[in-house]
Parts: structure tokens; C-alpha cells; sequence
């Protein structure tokens, strides 16, 4: 009797690992029956290094676009500080500007000849589109918008640049180009 329970509280000590929601990175899984055999990852060459900067696509996705690129004007003395892999072969753009939010507002909706939308009132958020969000073929709808990043909590958006000026930006533009420059 006394081996019967020793054997039954090992089978209970021994449960199978809890299930991972979502697989991981060149993290082997462990396999589903013990005795099928674990995958290892195989390590890969590594890649020949580019000629140039600018010839590698990242280099090229994080070069500063121009207003034709993007479809809109550029609030003046706005500072391009990075781009973003949007999805579906879209891409967004940072600039950030020492212009207070109200005075980027206004530049856009003159400059885009519409109101847009204020989508958040802190903090101040406010949308412009500038083309057709088509569902199946984009991430993001064509637009710009413009947020307020300055508040009694948050001296602004840290410039990414190193010893860059501002240091911080109290106002960041985003533009989602309706065609990918």
C-alpha cells in the first residue's frame, strides 16, 4: 500500500510543463511528447556587411523624407527624428517641433484646408487624414497628427539625437503618407 501511494504522488509531482501562449524567439519549445526529439536551433552565417549605409533598406526607411514624399508640408524648423515599419508596406514619420500644439494645429488645418478631428483632450491629440483608408491593403489611415507631449508630468518628447537641441520637443507630428514614398 505504502509503494502504491509513494508511486501515485510521483506521477502527480510529475505534470507536464504549462503550455507557452505564444512561441518565443530561438527559444527551443520543449516537444509536445517526450519522445519526440527537440529542435535546435542551427546558428547562421553571418550577413556579408553592406558597401554603404544608404544602400541597406534601414538606413534608407531612416533617411529624413522630403514634403513630396509625404504628400503634406513640413511645419516649419520641424526636426525628422525617426520612421516606423507601419505594416503592410506602410511606414510612419516622427518630426518633432518646439511649435506649441496649437500653433501646429492651426498651421495644418490651413495648410490641409480641413478641421480634422481632436481625438484626445490630454493628452491634446489631433488627426488630419489625407487619404482613403483602405482597409485590406493598409495598417494605418493616411494622415497627420499632431500630439501635445508637454504637461504638468512630461517636460516633452526626449530628442533621440545625442546632445541634439531641443532637448526635449513639446509637440510630435506623425504623417502616415497615403502612398509609400
Amino acid at each position: 500500500m505504502f509503494a502504491v501511494t509513494l508511486l501515485l504522488a510521483a506521477a502527480l509531482t510529475q505534470q507536464p510543463p504549462a503550455p507557452q501562449p505564444f512561441p518565443r524567439a530561438g527559444v527551443p519549445q520543449p516537444p509536445a511528447r517526450p519522445s519526440e526529439p527537440v529542435a535546435t536551433p542551427q546558428p547562421q552565417a553571418p550577413a556579408a556587411p553592406a558597401t554603404s549605409a544608404a544602400s541597406t533598406p534601414q538606413a534608407a526607411a531612416d533617411a529624413a523624407p522630403g514634403e513630396s514624399q509625404l504628400g503634406v508640408q513640413l511645419y516649419p524648423g520641424a526636426q525628422f527624428l525617426a520612421s516606423y515599419d507601419a505594416g503592410r508596406g506602410q511606414r510612419y514619420y516622427l518630426f518633432g517641433t518646439t511649435g506649441s500644439f496649437v500653433d501646429v494645429v492651426t498651421f495644418y488645418r490651413t495648410a490641409l484646408k480641413q478641421r480634422g478631428d481632436l481625438i484626445f483632450d490630454a493628452p491634446a491629440t489631433h488627426q488630419f487624414d489625407i487619404g482613403r483608408f483602405r482597409e485590406e491593403t493598409m495598417a494605418f489611415p493616411p494622415s497627420v497628427t499632431v500630439k501635445e507631449f508637454q504637461s504638468q508630468v512630461s517636460q516633452g518628447y526626449p530628442n533621440p539625437r545625442p546632445n541634439g537641441q531641443p532637448t526635449r520637443f513639446p509637440t510630435v507630428i506623425q504623417i502616415v503618407p497615403a502612398t509609400t514614398p
